[in-house]
């Protein structure tokens, strides 16, 4: 397929292709943290102007175990990240940059459900550049606010959990769809009030504004991922709580342990139903650790 060039004069790393999917590997490609959130918001302004066209069917699948990443941080196993006391300042940094990694984590995340999986409806493919895109801005508001506490990503050793689920479910869209979206990345409605109350009490002021953001945000990612397993279910004939209940014990979904956010939840569009089964054994791994 012939590549149309966006004009770059301005840029000093071009979005490299004007089709949508091929850019989004490519930004999932790059190793340079900073980088890569620059360049997803770029192209989330480019296609917005309409600079970029959508290539839906181009089967543009490839061996990619693992995105882009930086030198730093190294990555360990999860009982080996960097712990450290709340109450002193590396400690609350230590948060930061946990918290700053799964952001980097989650770009990478939304570019692979761009680019990864032909033949959806257009609107997925803006869903998720939207949701790469914002979760480009949270990476840059919690990478700078790191930085004023004197420290950067890379500084403290991080995990590579969520990347580890993208790749058990690269096969298959509705399990992409069940498992990172609205288990993984749910989690986050579930713990992000509780750190950002322990944050504010401990001194941090200024990380509360910025999680709120985040929360605001991850809402609506979780609705995205509902919004498209409910939609896959409803093309496979499938129904959705059996559905999830066997992808999610075929790829090993933890099951989570409350408290849980259920205002936050229902707004993301999870059913009165799936809400009481929390927690249980029944979800079979329904939401995160």
């Amino acid at each position: 397929m012939k590549k149309k060039q966006i004009n770059s004069e301005t840029r000093t790393d071009s979005i490299q292709t004007a089709e949508l999917r091929q850019a989004a590997l490519h930004w999932l490609a790059e190793s340079d943290a900073k980088s890569k959130a620059a360049g997803v918001r770029r192209l989330a302004q480019a296609w917005a102007a309409g600079e970029v066209v959508l290539d839906a069917g181009a089967d543009v699948q490839a061996t990619l175990p693992v995105p882009g990443h930086p030198a730093r941080p190294e990555l360990v196993a999860p009982h080996l990240v960097t712990r450290r006391a709340m109450n002193t300042p590396e400690g609350r940094a230590v948060l930061i940059h946990a918290l700053v990694h799964i952001e980097f984590n989650a770009i990478n995340l939304a570019l692979d459900a761009v680019w990864r999986f032909p033949g959806m409806p257009p609107a997925y493919y803006a869903d998720w550049l939207k949701v790469a895109d914002e979760e480009a801005l949270h990476f840059t508001l919690l990478a700078e606010h790191l930085q004023r506490l004197g420290y950067a990503y890379g500084d403290f050793t991080a995990h590579s959990g969520l990347w580890d689920m993208a790749v058990r479910t690269q096969h298959d869209v509705l399990a992409r769809m069940a498992l990172l979206p609205r288990t993984m990345e749910a989690r986050g409605l579930d713990v992000t009030p509780g750190l950002r109350a322990k944050l504010v009490q401990a001194g941090d002021v200024a990380a509360g504004p910025i999680l709120d953001i985040i929360l605001r945000d991850e809402i609506g990612h979780v609705a995205i991922g509902n919004r498209w397993f409910n939609y896959l279910c409803g093309q496979r004939a499938l129904e959705p709580l059996a559905a999830y209940a066997s992808l999610a014990a075929k790829h090993r979904a933890p099951l989570l342990r409350g408290p849980f956010n259920l205002e936050a939840r229902r707004a993301a569009g999870f059913s009165e139903q799936e809400l009481a089964l929390l927690g249980t054994d029944n979800t079979s791994g329904a939401v995160s650790h």
